[in-house]
């Protein structure tokens, strides 16, 4: 009926059941119409009528039918040596991308690979006669409408339009109008096959329990003249769970659904086919348009979600007028979604037979031998199995679980490979003079060297003396009392490790400096601190410190020494006197800038001051130290 209508260039809207021949009842015409070299030869056309573009596009809804689809083409069309490609995702783009260079006729592919090519100018459109909507109302029920939108966007106005289904509903013919230029609406059905399933087919309906529906199955598996069997779950785990069950119990199985790669769900497919496997476990991804030769069951193991569903996947049997089994397995929660497609269908299974795996009519209706139990016996294991099909390397894209090749991750270098590490190196500086630059004196810096050596070799090793400056700067008297004393540690020996452990553990001294000094200091000491007097007090810091680091101080008391009142108050004397002396001497008045800085300079020459009344306290310091007043 449709291959008149089709050749004649209308439009067309077909719809029939499932296995009655649709594929070629729209691609006989699409071969009918391009432009191949064997029409010039045959005089039939012209020589600059030939194009390496498409002439005519397919879009199928999944993967599978698209390549079945391509293959039944290529055998139609093999006589006039018409080049059908299929574009399909899961697969490298480039060896598509290859083929539409070279040069096509007939273009089969699902949406979006057919839209992400022609989006990047790979794939050219504008030459089209002919477009075909296969499964169309699966394709817009998936959500494909606004990429088939697109395309259809980027066809020629002027072409045929055909759209071909088992079942179309009124929403889907009513949105197909839209793009169509009065369609012939055409309706196939045979006279003494009334309702909407294939008449050949014998349909079974059970209610069984979740736990004990894959024994019923494996049960079922073992009938007396059982084929090739499909079995259809409604989510991916579960398709995946019972193909597992069904290989450990004997069954040569194999899974299909959209959580494997392309790689993997091909190799199913392939082996399901050439026999290897006689078990297919599948998700609805492969209840449309699958034509397999020899599929004698279909097992509902989970209901289907509506009645078109239903449809789609009993037809995988009974096809091109052979006969078949479909079995249904509802579970309790699933009695009010079979009802309402039983009564859409006008089955007479309204309410299903409660039965377990041990039921009686189980056996008979379905022809069960008695005593099968739920392993296949190994004399029957006669299949090569889904291993004996190899997995094709596809170039797969994507990254979710399964699908494409992921690069192994890089191993850690191996500790000879490694780079060294670079030793940090660390820059002494006191006063913010760097001691290791030519700022230090070169004594020192050797001095130093050679004492780091050699306290390095030494264990416990004795902590190095820090000095503390106010205000991050030192004075000229200060920097040279520095200088003496990192001299004079340089050059002092070792002491024994007996004597270097007591050192260690003695507790470091406190020092406090002179309140009065730095009240004096602080609340505007002239700048006139003369050059002798720091030179003094500089000597006198460096013979204080040499006197209390010597050997012979090691066995000095453990308990910190405080300054007496007495010596305090001769310190602060000291300061006030040469406070004095440089009033008299410059009685002019000076700026802020210049108090401040002879306030810092006469600061550093009271710390230096101080730190030789340190070193010249002796042992027989009050034990408690007397507390002093702001006043004193």
């Amino acid at each position: 009926m449709t291959l008149p209508v089709a050749l004649s260039g209308t439009d067309v809207i077909g719809q029939a059941k499932t296995g009655t021949g649709k594929t070629l009842g729209f691609g006989l015409p699409l071969l009918e119409r391009v432009i191949v070299p064997a029409d010039v030869e045959a005089g039939r056309a012209k020589p600059e009528q030939l194009t390496d573009a498409p002439q005519a596009l397919v879009v199928v809804p999944t993967r599978e039918l698209c390549q079945q689809v391509t293959n039944d083409l290529l055998t139609a069309g093999k006589v006039r040596a018409v080049r059908v490609v299929s574009i399909y995702g899961g697969r490298a783009y480039e060896p598509q991308v290859e083929a539409l260079k070279k040069g096509v006729d007939v273009v089969v592919g699902t949406p979006g690979r057919l839209l992400d090519l022609a989006g990047q100018k790979k794939l050219r459109l504008s030459a089209v006669k002919a477009l075909v909507l296969d499964e169309a109302d699966e394709m817009l029920d998936l959500g494909f409408l606004p990429d088939v939108e697109k395309i259809i966007q980027l066809l020629p106005a002027k072409r045929q339009t055909m759209l071909f289904s088992a079942t179309m509903p009124g929403q889907v013919i009513s949105l197909a109008r839209r793009y169509m230029s009065q369609p012939t609406h055409i309706s196939a059905t045979a006279p003494d096959d009334e309702g909407a399933t294939v008449a050949n087919i014998t349909q079974h309906v059970f209610r069984a329990h979740s736990l004990d529906k894959p024994e019923v199955v494996a049960r079922v598996l073992q009938a007396d003249g059982r084929g090739l069997a499909m079995i259809f779950c409604r989510t991916k785990r579960t398709a995946a769970d019972i193909a597992d069950q069904l290989a450990r119990r004997g069954f040569a199985s194999g899974a299909v659904h959209g959580d494997l790669g392309q790689g993997a769900r091909e190799q199913a497919l392939r082996a399901f086919r050439n026999g290897k496997v006689d078990v297919l476990v599948c998700t609805d991804v492969a209840a449309r348009g699958i034509d397999v030769e020899g599929v004698t069951h279909v097992i509902n193991y989970q209901s289907p979600e509506d009645e078109k569903t239903y449809l789609h996947r009993i037809g995988r049997t009974g096809r091109a007028g052979a006969s078949g089994i479909a079995i249904t397995l509802v579970d309790w929660d699933d009695i009010p979604r079979w009802q309402l497609i039983n009564k859409a269908l006008d089955l007479p299974f309204n309410e299903p037979e409660e039965t377990y795996s041990t039921s009686e009519h189980l056996y008979e209706l379905l022809s069960i031998p008695q005593g099968t139990t739920g392993v296949l016996p190994r004399a029957e294991r006669t299949r090569a199995g889904l291993a004996a099909e190899e997995v094709e390397d596809l170039g797969e894209t994507g990254g979710r679980g399964g699908r494409g090749r992921r690069a192994a991750a890089p191993t850690a270098p191996a500790a000879e490979e490694r780079p060294a590490r670079n030793r940090r190196v660390r820059r002494r500086t006191r006063g913010g003079v760097n001691l290791d630059d030519a700022g230090a004196p070169e004594g020192a810096a050797a001095a130093e060297s050679a004492a780091d050596t050699a306290e390095g070799a030494t264990e416990p090793r004795r902590p190095r003396r820090r000095r503390r400056t106010r205000g991050g700067m030192a004075s000229a008297g200060s920097e040279a009392a520095t200088a003496a004393v990192e001299t004079a540690e340089a050059a002092q020996p070792e002491a024994e490790p007996a004597e270097a452990a007591e050192a260690a553990a003695k507790p470091r001294r406190r020092r406090t400096r002179g309140a009065r000094a730095v009240e004096a200091a602080e609340s505007g000491v002239t700048e006139s601190t003369d050059a002798a007097h720091a030179a003094e007090a500089a000597e006198a810091a460096v013979t204080a410190v040499a006197t209390a680091e010597a050997p012979e101080a090691v066995e000095a008391p453990a308990e910190p020494r405080r300054r007496t009142r007495a010596k305090a108050a001769e310190a602060v004397e000291t300061a006030e006197g040469t406070t004095e002396a440089a009033e008299a001497a410059k009685p002019r008045r000076r700026t802020r800038a210049k108090a401040t800085e002879a306030a810092q300079t006469a600061a550093e020459a009271a710390e230096g001051t101080t730190d030789a009344v340190d070193a010249a306290e002796t042992a027989d310091a009050p034990a408690k130290p007397r507390r002093r007043t702001r006043k004193a």
